[in-house]
């Protein structure tokens, strides 16, 4: 585990109830364990019980189960995997992601087609003349009963063979909270895509 976590290394936390999950910074890595330090105090997240972890490597993002030895205040005990693997060389797992959406910009509807989707950004088509320069807000579904709000920055706009743009473009977040269930929503997807 030492050649994968390391000092200084930021870490997402998520268990069961995502709702709870926390950001932490490595702190020190031992034999067969590390050290967390949160930005705060974890919530519902108790000692021996198993959470999701993920963090970026020079390999690529790096997803491992395992859970808390200790944990006081800010500071957790995280106990080294049995296993990991990495999802991909991205920063955030892509996956492909096809539905039909309106985003929002300047009081303006405009009807898009998503291909697919990170936490970072996503690549979408569209017959609407979009503003490269816009900030457009669009609501995400990531289950029959949650979504989550947050803005589109389009990067590139390219004209496609067939009418129409493909546009690629990044996120931007209102709360970390929202960016962290969308990473938790595409590992999720990229699993489930692998194992049909």
């Amino acid at each position: 585990m030492r050649e994968l976590v390391i000092e200084g290394q930021e870490v997402l936390v998520i268990p069961s109830n995502y709702k709870n999950s926390v950001i932490g910074k490595v702190t020190e890595v031992r034999a067969g364990d590390f050290t967390l330090e949160l930005e705060t105090e974890p919530q519902n997240i108790l000692i021996n019980t198993y959470c999701e972890f993920y963090t970026q490597t020079k390999h690529g993002k790096l997803y491992f189960d395992s859970f808390a030895k200790e944990i006081n205040g800010k500071t957790m005990i995280i106990a080294s995997p049995a296993k990991h693997k990495f999802l991909q060389r991205r920063q955030y797992t892509r996956v492909k992601y096809v539905n039909d959406f309106e985003m929002f910009y300047n009081n303006n509807g405009y009807k898009i087609t998503t291909l697919d989707i990170s936490a970072g950004g996503m690549k979408i088509k569209t017959n609407e003349k979009i503003d490269i320069e816009g900030n457009y807000a669009i609501t995400i579904p990531v289950s029959e009963t949650k979504s989550l709000s947050c803005n589109f920055q389009p990067i590139r706009i390219e004209k496609a063979n067939e009418g129409g743009y493909t546009i690629s473009g990044q996120f931007t977040y209102n709360s970390t909270h929202d960016k962290m269930v969308l990473t938790q929503f595409c590992a999720k997807r990229s699993f489930e895509i692998k194992n049909k």
